[in-house]
């Protein structure tokens, strides 16, 4: 450091070292990987974002899959996913409850130790999740588009709020999603089995982490088979290979759950819960969390007496024949959902003027992917459709339920990348 001060050559090879380097860096999706993670690291520990409420039992760390955390981490199986101990449960999807699991054996359930560890695991989710975003928009539009779009994921606040406040799979599903985006645009070219064998695992992977990113799968498939069609690519023995190991991922836990409930049961149970509490009377498009069991002293009652299985069915009765009771109802709570889905929902816990600022923020990056959307379609880039159809796809079971910020998150790295796409294209318009 020293020689550096005194020597001003010993100065300027440092810096011409310093910048060669960081004309690699800002290009590389590893190096914006790296510092996108370090950048979420110094926030959750300079803001103390480890340090959960204990004024709810600890409910607001990890929240229903902390609970079930909890009891895999005390030996009483997968099971009591709210307040009280109720038995086993498929509420939630299975993998992310046990990673909660792994963490709280080997740090203390539910101490700041165990916080830190699974909001540093969900950073690096977050972060690792600019290499498919690099990737998929070199792909399909340039490398200007692909380094703004990986930078902005890495610096941006509010994608590291998901990473840095809560214990969920949020960030876990985001990086799923985008490997699967990129895995199918790959499999437009990539010859042989292999492709399809890495296509079938992480579409298993995602489906035992969030059953809602299922979504997408048949467009998924549908598009790489027919651009494959489309080159004189074959591709049965490929679909069958994937499809055989995405059953082999989610049968033992499909298996586990006709054990334990007696009943042929998909990765979870909660929809006809989640259906009602969107639908009924007094509906008005948003999240009545009053009817939750963790909120609600007469559901969490009935719960207990029902069953999971039995309460669940119920509550999907009682859903549906409110929608056989006012379709037109029904439909406008739908339209309303689809607004608030992409222009953000009321919220009665902030004031006024911040709610105003905060939802015209993601109204404007809703329009603003939408145009990049539109823009792609037209110069007919490549796998534009294939950007259409997750848009069209993964929300779709958000308008018949509720929204939440939270839910759009998963395919925010592919609406950033159209977003970056229309503002690019506008600028060199205007340079031009």
């Amino acid at each position: 450091m020293a020689d550096v001060v005194t020597n001003p050559s010993a100065a300027i090879a440092s810096w011409d070292r310093f910048r060669r380097w960081w004309v690699e860096a800002r290009t590389s999706p590893l190096w914006i990987a790296l510092l996108a993670f370090v950048l979420r690291v110094i926030w959750i520990v300079a803001a103390h974002t480890y340090r959960f409420k204990t004024l709810d039992e600890n409910f607001s760390f990890g929240w229903e899959m902390g609970r079930i955390g909890r009891s895999l981490a005390q030996g009483q199986g997968f099971s009591n996913p709210f307040n009280q101990a109720t038995g086993p449960t498929a509420w939630e999807p299975p993998l992310y409850p046990f990673l909660i699991a792994a963490v709280f054996k080997l740090f203390g359930i539910y101490t700041h130790a165990s916080a830190l560890v699974l909001l540093c695991i969900n950073s690096l989710f977050s972060a690792l999740t600019c290499v498919p975003i690099f990737l998929i928009a070199k792909r399909c539009f340039s490398d200007k588009v692909a380094i703004w779009t990986a930078w902005i994921w890495a610096v941006l606040p509010s994608v590291m709020f998901w990473c840095t406040r809560w214990v969920w799979e949020t960030s876990l599903a985001a990086l799923l999603l985008a490997l699967i985006f990129w895995l199918t645009l790959d499999l437009e070219e990539r010859e042989g089995l292999t492709p399809w064998l890495q296509f079938g695992l992480v579409w298993g992977i995602a489906a035992l982490t969030n059953t809602s990113l299922l979504a997408f799968l048949p467009a998924a498939g549908l598009w790489a088979w027919y651009r494959r069609w489309k080159r004189g690519k074959r591709s049965l023995a490929g679909v069958m290979l994937a499809s055989l190991l995405f059953i082999a991922c989610i049968a033992p836990w499909t298996t586990r759950n006709y054990r334990i409930f007696g009943r042929l049961m998909f990765l979870r149970s909660n929809f006809g819960a989640e259906l009602r509490i969107g639908n009924g009377p007094g509906a008005d498009g948003t999240w009545q969390e009053y009817l939750h069991p963790t909120q609600n002293i007469y559901q969490m009652r009935l719960y207990r007496q029902l069953g999971e299985t039995a309460y669940i069915d119920r509550r999907k009765r009682e859903a549906m024949a409110f929608l056989r009771g006012d379709y037109g109802r029904f439909i406008g709570l739908c339209v309303k959902r689809f607004v608030y889905y992409w222009a953000g929902a009321p919220r009665a816990s902030e004031t006024p003027a911040l709610v105003l600022v905060k939802n015209s923020v993601f109204l404007a990056s809703s329009v603003l992917a939408f145009w990049g959307l539109g823009r792609a379609l037209r110069k007919r880039r490549p796998g534009a459709w294939l950007f259409f159809w997750l848009i069209l796809c993964y929300p779709a079971i958000y308008y018949a339920v509720f929204p939440h910020p939270r839910y759009r998150h998963p395919i925010e790295p592919e609406l950033g990348i159209l977003i970056v796409y229309v503002i690019s294209e506008a600028e060199r318009k205007a340079v031009v």
